[in-house]
């Protein structure tokens, strides 16, 4: 016979046996988690995963768009015409290459020489009262020599680079470094350099046909010989 006697009054019958009195486990003997989504390859567990990059984007800051990226060489300004002379200093060629020429073109060789032509025609007239005057006589090359010099210094300081010719062709004497207005000092020696030979007989005349040919051959910057004392350069103006 059983000793245990019939469950009593008030005591509820389903009382250890009865799973709706209990909270639900784990069946595996732990509390239960929500499901987490499985970390990427590499990423801690349970940390947030980073938003992914889109496939074929590097990795960082994104370039601005119309900004050239790493490795792409610089582009010629629009408009400017290539073998130009800088209007300050050369730029840097892409890679350390040889200088990106910018700024107004150089003078053309022709066009430099048409306005001297122009020049001697404002002389002429005075030349040919010299010569009338002093008759072929070494006085007559001197003093034609220092007319000439009178000239070219005067229009060159006070026209900014300009002669008489070279305001008809548009062209104009800059600084070979900055582009800008060269020194007095350097005009002085231009007009000087290229005007004084011409006292010396024979000589003078040999030298300055010498000095007007030879910008045909002086690359890149086309200079005559009496630019290159002068660190100066005729450009084309637009």
């Amino acid at each position: 016979m059983s000793t245990n006697g019939p469950t009593g009054y008030g005591q509820n019958p389903y009382e250890g046996n009865n799973p709706y009195g209990q909270q639900n486990q784990n069946p595996y003997g732990g509390d239960q988690q929500p499901y987490q989504q499985e970390a990427p390859y590499g990423q801690p567990y349970g940390q947030p995963q980073a938003e992914q990059q889109p496939y074929g984007q590097p990795q960082g800051t994104q370039q601005p768009y119309g900004q050239p990226g790493y490795g792409t060489p610089p582009q010629q300004p629009y408009g400017r015409p290539e073998g130009s002379w800088p209007h300050g200093h050369p730029q840097a060629g892409p890679y350390g290459g040889s200088p990106v020429p910018t700024g107004p073109p150089l003078a053309p060789i022709g066009e430099r020489l048409v306005a001297r032509l122009i020049d001697v025609g404002v002389l002429l007239i005075p030349t040919v009262l010299l010569f009338t005057v002093l008759g072929a006589s070494i006085l007559y090359y001197v003093v034609a020599a220092l007319l000439s010099f009178g000239y070219e210094a005067a229009m060159l300081l006070t026209q900014g680079g300009q002669t008489v010719g070279k305001k008809v062709m548009k062209l104009r004497v800059v600084d070979q470094g900055s582009g800008g207005k060269p020194a007095e000092n350097s005009l002085l020696i231009r007009a000087a350099l290229y005007t004084l030979p011409n006292a010396v007989y024979c000589v003078g005349s040999l030298f300055a046909l010498l000095n007007v040919l030879w910008p045909l051959w002086d690359k890149p910057l086309q200079q005559a010989l009496h630019d290159k004392p002068a660190k100066t350069v005729v450009i084309k103006e637009s």
